[in-house]
């Protein structure tokens, strides 16, 4: 693993303070820093998408890691103060906000890795919902609890919860509220891996680096199909999955990666 560190430029739109970026190789490692709580607030949902359309045209970067600041908090969603006063014009900015982050990081072009270092609750663990793989550390607290105030989740809770750990487990935590703690996340599948205190971020790191092994432009033509069975059967993919691996053989990175092999070397990855 290239354990270099770089201080990242996201591009010409300044992201918010409460988003810092680094470079860990060809990784983008993102701190949630909004204390106490790592909250989401317009400008916070703004700088990540704006983050994200940057990875998305960056050839270096292939991988994103996301947690929070400290040591309690990955994110405790929506600052509730934003709607105490039952403004439904705010209500639908801030929907849309979230809605427009998080799906484009769900959409991001290489690998997302949320690494959970403490409690993600409501647009927290929808923000880790939106990720391609969730790493999650053992004092980890899990939950969707908006309809305890009146509210649902609006940011894809109620379409990748069930996704992910079926329709029982998600009506659970999002209609009964139900908190789960990492080794139950684990169990129903919410989470890949469980990790002691403190090393989520490093467990995430190194995962990420296993990407900077894959072709970037293979992964970028795999993981529509492996989650386009959202939205439509498997079956339905398959005609789609053919074409892709013949579109593949455009790429200059396909035929560096077989000759790399024949030639038993390490493959040099343009991301083209």
């Amino acid at each position: 693993m290239n354990t270099a560190v770089e201080a990242y430029a996201p591009g010409p739109s300044d992201l918010t303070h409460k988003l810092t970026v680094e470079k860990h190789g060809h990784t983008a490692l993102l701190t949630i820093n909004h204390p106490p709580a790592n909250t989401w607030d317009r400008e916070s949902l703004i700088g990540l998408r704006q983050l994200i359309e940057h990875l998305n045209h960056d050839d270096d970067i292939y991988a994103l890691v996301i947690t929070g600041q400290g040591h309690t908090f990955f994110s405790a969603g929506a600052d509730l103060n934003l709607f105490a006063d039952g403004d439904r014009s705010r209500a639908r900015e801030m929907a849309r906000r979230f809605g427009e982050a998080f799906e484009a990081l769900r959409d991001f072009r290489g690998v997302s890795i949320a690494a959970i270092n403490g409690y993600a609750m409501g647009g927290g663990l929808e923000c880790a919902l939106a990720c391609d793989l969730r790493i999650a550390e053992r004092q980890a607290q899990m939950a969707l609890p908006e309809a305890a105030v009146g509210l649902l989740p609006c940011a894809g809770g109620t379409q990748a919860l069930p996704w992910l750990v079926g329709e029982g487990w998600a009506k659970r935590m999002i209609l009964c509220g139900e908190r789960v703690d990492a080794e139950t996340a684990l169990r129903i599948g919410l989470v890949e891996q469980v990790v002691d205190s403190g090393e989520a971020r490093g467990t995430a790191l190194l995962l990420a680096a296993q990407v900077a092994r894959q072709s970037p432009v293979a992964v970028r033509a795999i993981k529509p199909l492996i989650q386009g069975a959202r939205e439509r059967g498997p079956n339905a993919w398959l005609s789609e999955e053919r074409e892709r691996f013949v579109d593949l053989f455009e790429a200059d990175d396909t035929r560096e990666g077989v000759n790399a092999f024949l030639e038993k070397r390490n493959p040099q990855w343009r991301n083209r």
